[in-house]
């Protein structure tokens, strides 16, 4: 017999406790706030030390399986994982113990493909039991739209509309969501990434749009998290797999969900020493963790790692809920968090353009490698985290940066700084020339609500 499902909360408090299938379908919480499991499953010495001899797939299913293994059938959750993950995850190393771990293999090139395809096949079994409906509403500042597109295009159970800022997102991003259609509706806002996200959780807290079934797929959303937490595993149980053997991994920062994902391996169990929280000039997390006062960035400043182009970011509620704290959807600190206890989790650190840029040109002249500008600022945050613990040994420390997008999706800057054409993954192949169609927006909420009720 099984026990009863996990339970999932709202960042805020003030709505119903709701089971992760309930939580995954629901997306954002009527209160505003985001979900948490009321607790985090723990994975075992003999299951972490097991994961050296599985493949991705497995390890996605031993991860997963103890969150939803109360609400989704085993042999299914399997079939589920296989199906999801069928590119490679290269670990490349650079020098003594440090690696780029590459999450650009998928699909559309990006990390946003890991949490994208699973929380697509996941919504789609949970739906079709019932024969449900839903519309996703998304905002993105690049990856995850691309991401998003390729993951639910054609699923005759879900539509999709994404929301991105115009003039921030690069010409490969762009065309990866405007070049599908059928299911998915693709709009231009005149604004920032903070404000297509404003527009969304709007959206999800207009009554009067309660007859549509809305969710979300972007990291406000607890079904992107869960399968984030996988690929931290897989890195270590390939460079490692002793459990006393703690990792160091740098994550380019932005609305924090990748970190997010990180966190909540490490509470289940995966060896971490800390996490390198790098950011772009974008260093509002920075500063919170420096002062202990946070303050939004309004507008987000526009970097060339513009995925995280992010002033405020949305899952910095669900960290400081990790901490014991609690912080309301629009920023403000309602509960402190424990910040001694993520100042000994987190070392975070803000990038500026030019250090991005100076990094990207001295790794390819070092070491012959190519680096995007968001996996650029994750090997800097490496480097600056030892320029600052000259007592840990950094030739014996195991350290993992995430590179989260592939170079390719970045031509006009990787050519401006080191003169290199890159050369395009076969995901990436012919689509400049595809024909695109979106619709363009102002910043305008009344103008996303008429369109909604048009077209749904």
């Amino acid at each position: 017999m099984k026990s009863k499902p996990l339970k999932y909360y709202s960042t805020n408090r003030k709505s119903t406790e709701l089971t992760f299938s309930q939580a995954l379908l629901k997306g954002l919480a009527p209160d505003g706030g985001l979900y948490m499991p009321l607790s985090i499953p723990k994975i075992t010495r003999e299951e972490l030390e097991s994961f050296t001899a599985k493949e991705y797939h497995e390890i996605a299913f031993s991860v997963l399986n103890k969150f939803l293994s109360d609400e989704t059938d085993n042999h299914e959750l399997m079939s589920l994982c296989r199906d999801a993950y069928i590119f490679e995850v290269p670990l490349e190393k650079v020098c003594e113990r440090k690696y780029i771990m590459r999450l650009d293999q998928g699909p559309t090139a990006s990390f946003k493909d890991f949490a994208s395809r699973m929380m697509s096949k996941l919504m789609q079994y949970y739906l079709s039991i019932n024969n449900q409906h839903l519309t996703i509403l998304t905002a993105t500042s690049g990856d995850t739209g691309s991401a998003v597109a390729s993951a639910f295009y054609g699923l005759k159970n879900i539509n999709v509309i994404i929301l991105f800022p115009d003039d921030e997102v690069s010409l490969i991003q762009r065309k990866q969501m405007t070049t599908l259609q059928d299911n998915i509706k693709v709009i231009a806002i005149n604004g920032k990434f903070d404000d297509c996200q404003r527009l969304v959780k709007k959206a999800f807290l207009d009554l009067s749009l309660s007859q549509i079934s809305l969710s979300s797929a972007n990291s406000i959303n607890i079904g992107r998290l869960l399968p984030q937490s996988v690929y931290y595993f897989y890195a270590w149980s390939r460079l490692s797999g002793r459990v006393d053997d703690k990792t160091v991994f740098s994550v380019p920062s932005g609305n924090f969900g990748n970190l997010m994902g990180g966190l909540i391996a490490s509470k289940m169990g995966l060896p971490v020493k800390q996490f390198i929280v790098s950011t772009n000039e974008n260093n509002e997390v920075p500063e919170f963790l420096r002062t202990g006062n946070y303050k939004s960035i309004i507008p987000s400043k526009n970097c060339i790692s513009s995925a995280m182009n992010v002033g405020h970011p949305s899952n910095l509620a669900r960290i400081v809920a990790l901490y014991g704290g609690m912080m309301d959807e629009t920023g403000n600190i309602i509960k402190v968090p424990d910040l001694i206890k993520m100042r000994e989790d987190l070392f975070a650190v803000s990038v500026t353009d030019e250090e991005t840029k100076a990094t990207i040109a001295d790794i390819y002249k070092q070491y012959n490698i190519l680096l995007e500008p968001h996996g650029a600022i994750a090997w800097h945050g490496i480097n600056e985290y030892f320029r600052f613990n000259k007592n840990i040994n950094s030739e014996k420390q195991l350290c993992i940066s995430l590179e989260t997008a592939h170079p390719a999706k970045f031509p006009e800057e990787i050519r401006q700084i080191i003169n290199v054409d890159t050369p395009l993954p076969a995901s990436l192949i012919g689509i400049a020339e595809k024909t695109e169609k979106y619709f363009s927006l102002e910043n305008n909420y009344e103008m996303l609500k008429d369109f909604i009720l048009k077209h749904y």
